[in-house]
């Protein structure tokens, strides 16, 4: 029984020394609210998430305009001439409508997969 507490207060001095020590915070110096903001804008990687999103509207909006007025303009021929492709039903069920908002987040996940993908490749994180 003993060899196994002499072995445990061991390992304790052990992790006691290995353990790193966090660096002594200075009392008298306080961080003004600009530097605050630097560390909290660094920190969170804000700036990159701001453009993250921006880019993503944007890319969002390209995608939807290429598929209303490029691709679906193709399946128009597969419908009847008097009716316009947003407007296909089948029943109750708007077909049309659902084949453009389908087709275009395919195109936006394959967009978003590309752009980790490279990135990934170029070792950005």
């Amino acid at each position: 029984m003993t060899t196994d507490s002499e072995i445990l207060e061991e390992l304790r001095k052990i992790r006691e020394v290995l353990a790193p020590t966090p660096p002594p915070k200075e009392p008298g110096k306080k961080k003004t609210l600009l530097e605050e903001f630097k560390d909290f804008i660094m920190k969170y990687k804000v700036l990159g998430l701001a453009i993250a999103f921006i880019m993503g509207a944007y890319i969002g909006n390209l995608v939807q305009s290429l598929v209303d007025n490029l691709v679906m303009p193709l399946v128009t021929f597969f419908l009847p001439p008097s009716i316009p492709w947003e407007e296909f039903t089948l029943w109750v069920f708007r077909i049309g409508a659902f084949l453009g908002d389908l087709l275009t987040f395919i195109i936006v996940a394959l967009v978003i997969f590309l752009l980790i993908k490279y990135t990934a490749k170029l070792g950005i994180e």
